[in-house]
């Protein structure tokens, strides 16, 4: 005959066998304080001779807590795993949550998918708190998982208008050092492949940029300036239009790397030499930066320590909702490489 099949060690098992009730056992599993040190010792090990494993439904119920946090990045699959920020970011946060004894929930949602069952899953029952990252301008889900009682970090400066708690680099003063150096490198004609206008990240870089023409006696000149969405394919296609709009250029600052790996391929392919003709800068000091040809010049940020420091600011949240903190701002710098 076949044995029949082990069943999952119940709470009640561990408190006969430790030899105390059932409550007793259920406040040493859940972290409570009212219990002596030989009944806690007495169930710790009937926990383990057993392999008694909490329901975790059971234990939110009592606790108030799912011990996991939600990371909702508004971006394609295909963006999310094929760039190298979000690698870090996501490394970032799943290292501090664990060392936090925190669970990480991984949700990607572009724009026109998020109306659905999104907000209804971020609720106080599924996670204890929410990390929001690539929010555009007019994305009002801080506030709806907010309205929930969730507390809500936002990696990136959130546009005017959304209050949120957040975690940034210092976007502007990063484009103003890399434009400050193609100004020193002699570059005249300095152009720009920007981000996205309704994200932070891109709006702030731009500024940056211009804020740095100005300090430098510039104006800005509409016709140095092309958008693309931060991927490498449309930094080549901001390229060939600047290129064909200001054959003149001699300086480039990109608001990412990939943008800049893209612009040095269309400078390639239009016979223009770097750094002798034009003068390349990136900005994130992603490990394509390096390898690049010739290898890039780039404003260093860390994506990974900004992770961190968005999991540092939710369990700070967490634990004393009722605070105000302003938003954590990142500092960034210039690596110097051959493309400048």
């Amino acid at each position: 005959m076949s044995r029949p099949p082990r069943t999952r060690p119940t709470l009640e098992e561990v408190a006969a066998l430790a030899g105390v009730g059932r409550g007793t056992a259920s406040r040493v599993i859940n972290g409570g304080e009212k219990v002596s040190e030989r009944a806690r010792g007495a169930v710790e090990k009937a926990i383990a001779e057993l392999g008694y494993v909490p329901n975790a439904a059971a234990r939110a119920l009592v606790t108030q807590r799912t011990d996991a946090v939600a990371l909702v990045i508004a971006e394609s699959e295909e963006r999310v795993f094929g760039e190298p920020f979000f690698a870090g970011i996501i490394r970032g946060i799943g290292s501090a949550l664990g060392e936090a004894d925190r669970q990480l929930v991984l949700l990607l949602a572009q724009a026109s998918q998020r109306r659905g069952g999104l907000d209804h899953y971020l609720t106080r029952q599924h996670v204890d708190g929410v990390l929001l990252l690539s929010l555009h301008a007019d994305d009002e889900l801080p506030d709806l998982i907010r309205a929930h009682g969730l507390p809500v970090v936002v990696g990136g400066r959130a546009h005017e208008g959304i209050r949120t708690d957040y975690v940034d680099v210092d976007n502007v003063q990063g484009a103003g050092l890399a434009v400050a150096h193609l100004v020193e490198r002699g570059r005249q004609r300095i152009a720009t492949i920007g981000g996205p206008a309704d994200m932070v990240a891109g709006s702030s870089r731009f500024e940056g940029y211009v804020a740095a023409l100005a300090a430098a006696g510039r104006e800005l000149d509409e016709r140095l300036v092309e958008l693309g969405d931060f991927s490498q394919e449309s930094g080549a296609a901001a390229m060939r239009t600047l290129l064909e709009r200001e054959p003149s250029l001699d300086g480039v600052f990109c608001a990412n790397d990939l943008m800049a790996v893209g612009a040095l391929g269309a400078l390639r392919a239009a016979g223009r030499r770097v750094p002798e003709d034009v003068s390349v800068v990136g900005f994130e000091d992603a490990p394509i930066a390096m390898s690049s040809h010739p290898p890039l010049t780039t404003v260093h940020q860390s994506p990974e320590q900004m992770g961190r420091e968005m999991v540092a600011l939710l369990l700070e949240t967490m634990a004393a909702p009722e605070q105000d903190r302003p938003g954590r701002m990142l500092p960034t710098r210039l690596v110097v490489r051959a493309s400048s």
